[in-house]
């Protein structure tokens, strides 16, 4: 059975696991997330060599943060700056001397909820992942979607408001601005500024400038009325990205991944009622699951290995 490598990058951090053909992981590997290509190129080859210290492996997937094309170039990533056009597909397999498939980050973590979590016999999911950014990850008819180019899923940077605060991304009022963790510090430090939101501004050291969002599910979680507030506030936005998105794509299912997962449950209820509202005939029509991811922060390098078993088997 095929033994194969998954490395999920993140903006602070890479992440690998090894896979095995039972679907088994075997292990994983955790490092700093370099800022510049040839580093990041000599990480991925360090983390794969010390998971092939283990055991042959036969192949090698890569889940990257941004957009990937079909080619496993790397064209643009909003959160690592300064990397463009990175070939890494072509690069690894010439050092590694393996067969290496490189998606988008929340590409994989698509479809390792798919195959091994959250939505594990659905064959329509919309998996969104909700940290710093959003990313998205879509799977029709059975099978993972990736576009014309490889570039389908960056469900972040749909815009939702168009005098909106500028994204990362170069375009302003992304979903992104309003319904990621960075989202929800940008609330509470507004809500601080405006001399609200006391706890929260305590929880960050007294300053409202340092809210995160980690201090306002803090304070939340204590029971907090503003915090509690801004969750709701939070809520709405995710809602409304989830609802044009089962517009368009139609899932049995929606799987919600990513940091947030820590503050799930301060959120996700209102979610769904929200959701409910704002779906296209939401009253009439089969109610479509919404639910937490199962793989936490494991889902992309596990879908990466995953992807890298198709590539084998040729799918």
């Amino acid at each position: 059975m095929a033994r194969t490598v998954g490395v999920d990058v993140g903006g602070t951090k890479m992440l690998a696991v090894t896979v095995d053909g039972a679907g088994n992981v075997t292990g994983d590997r955790r490092v700093p997330t370099p800022d510049t290509a040839e580093g990041l190129i000599d990480a991925y080859v360090a983390v794969v060599d010390h998971q092939r210290a283990d055991g042959p492996v036969d192949a090698v997937g890569v889940g990257a943060p941004g957009l990937v094309d079909r080619d496993g170039v790397l064209h643009a990533a909003p959160n690592l700056p300064g990397i463009r056009n990175l070939a890494i597909k072509d690069l690894l397999e010439e050092r590694l001397h393996l067969p290496v498939q490189v998606d988008n980050d929340a590409t994989c973590a698509a479809w390792g909820e798919r195959e091994l979590g959250a939505a594990r016999g659905s064959d329509d999911v919309v998996v969104v992942t909700l940290g710093t950014g959003i990313g998205g990850g879509l799977v029709l008819d059975g099978h993972l979607y990736r576009g014309a180019r490889g570039f389908a899923g960056e469900v972040g940077h749909i815009k939702v408001e168009p005098n909106g605060p500028p994204c990362p991304c170069g375009g302003r009022g992304c979903w992104e601005r309003y319904a990621s963790g960075s989202a929800l510090g940008r609330f509470g430090r507004e809500a601080g500024e405006g001399g609200r939101a006391t706890r929260v501004v305590e929880l960050a050291g007294g300053d409202f400038h340092d809210v995160r969002g980690e201090h306002v599910g803090a304070a939340a979680r204590e029971g907090d009325p503003e915090a509690l507030e801004l969750m709701a506030r939070f809520a709405w936005w995710v809602a409304q990205g989830l609802a044009n998105l089962a517009d368009v794509f139609d899932p049995d299912k929606i799987v919600v991944g990513g940091g947030m997962l820590e503050s799930v449950d301060l959120f996700l209820d209102r979610t769904r009622e929200v959701f409910a509202d704002l779906v296209l005939a939401g009253p009439d029509r089969p109610a479509v699951d919404i639910v937490p991811a199962t793989l936490r922060e494991r889902a992309g390098a596990i879908g990466a290995a995953l992807v890298a078993r198709d590539l084998l088997a040729g799918r």
